[in-house]
């Protein structure tokens, strides 16, 4: 008997229009196709950037749609730090790194809201420095220690 695979869900009910809707307007698009062309960017770039467990559990948070996006990009195997994220998307898409910066705050900004608290936590932990502000979280980080 051969096993079966069990799969894994994916958001339930949120389907990839209402994504595009959530994200025009938490980036103010003037379009749903706008809207689009900055989730598919910002997603393929999160792609490259994600592994190991936590690629997958956000994979499935996402609609289908948004999930293979994600997913069809090969991780890179120096991950980026989140200006070289923003730096990146910028060159890879044709922004300049302001309107790279604001995509991919509208969009992560909403895929935060779909991985819910614990897996952004994860996700932020397995991410170099400089990721949790494009989520919409502010960045802590040790104290100097003082040199007497």
């Amino acid at each position: 008997m051969v096993p079966q695979l069990e799969t894994v869900p994916t958001a339930p009910g949120v389907t990839f229009h209402h994504l595009l809707e959530r994200v025009r307007y938490e980036g103010a698009y003037p379009t749903r196709e706008r809207a689009e062309t900055a989730v598919r960017a910002v997603l393929a770039a999160l792609g490259r950037q994600l592994t190991g467990d936590e690629r997958v559990q956000l994979a499935a948070c996402l609609p289908v749609e948004a999930a293979l996006v994600f997913t069809s990009q090969v991780p890179e195997i120096e991950p980026l730090t989140g200006w070289g994220f923003v730096k990146d998307l910028a060159a890879r898409a044709g922004l300049t790194p302001a309107t790279a910066r604001w995509e991919a705050g509208a969009v992560l900004h909403v895929v935060a809201a779909l991985a819910g608290p614990d897996l952004l936590d994860r996700v932020l932990a397995a991410l170099p420095p400089g990721y949790a502000l494009l989520f919409g979280r502010a960045e802590l980080t040790q104290p100097l220690s003082r040199r007497p």
